[in-house]
Order: structure tokens, then C-alpha cells, then sequence
């Protein structure tokens, strides 16, 4: 389960890097040139967006890393940048893989608590 809540946290990382280069260019863009933002509409929360387009991407591929060696940390971490994704950018047909391969991955680390290894987290 570790490995793949490893893998799971690193592929969702980064699918979400890619988003969050998306996510704050778009803003950015949107903010300068007031008639994209006009014709393509704006974000809600633009600086949850922003922070959401650094921060989710680092929480899920710290987490995809730390899951086979402290795996409660790990879990914790990856659906936290499920949350954020999810709270920023909602759930559509760009954010599904992203936001379940982190929440997944993250169930996967936290149920690994009794690893193939002697210690467990709990």
C-alpha cells in the first residue's frame, strides 16, 4: 500500500503542477487584460488559486515521497492536496485524476498501519 500511495502521490503531484502553472497563469492573464476575464470568466477566489497553484502541488508530491517511510504523514499530506485542489479549482474533467489519485493515495498511506515493514505508524 505504501508503494502505491507513492506512486499515486507523485503522478497526482505532478498532474496538479501542471494545473497550478494553468490555474495562475490564467489569473494572471485575467488580471492584466481585463477582457479575457470578461469573456472567459474569473476565478472566485483568485489569491485561494494562487496559493492553491504552489502549495497543492507540494503537499502531494512531499506527501507521495514521505508515504513508504512515515506513511501517517504521507496520508495526512496528500489529502490535504486534494482539499486545496478541490477547494480551488472544484472537480472537472481536468482536476478528477489529480484530486483522486491524491485523496486515494492518501487513504492508501493512512491504511498501511500495519506496513510489510516492523514499524507501523500507530
Amino acid at each position: 500500500m505504501r508503494n502505491a500511495a507513492l506512486t499515486m502521490g507523485i503522478i497526482g503531484g505532478l498532474i496538479a503542477m501542471v494545473i497550478g502553472f494553468f490555474g495562475y497563469g490564467y489569473t494572471q492573464v485575467a488580471e492584466r487584460h481585463a477582457e479575457v476575464g470578461e469573456l472567459f470568466g474569473q476565478f472566485d477566489n483568485v489569491q485561494l488559486v494562487r496559493v492553491a497553484s504552489f502549495i497543492a502541488p507540494l503537499l502531494a508530491l512531499a506527501g507521495g515521497g514521505m508515504a513508504k517511510v512515515r506513511a501517517l504523514w504521507g496520508g495526512i499530506l496528500l489529502i490535504a492536496a486534494g482539499a486545496l485542489m478541490y477547494l480551488a479549482y472544484g472537480f472537472s474533467a481536468f482536476t478528477m485524476f489529480p484530486i483522486g489519485l491524491c485523496v486515494l493515495g492518501g487513504i492508501f498511506a493512512l491504511a498501511a498501519g500495519k506496513p510489510d515493514e516492523p514499524k507501523a505508524h500507530f
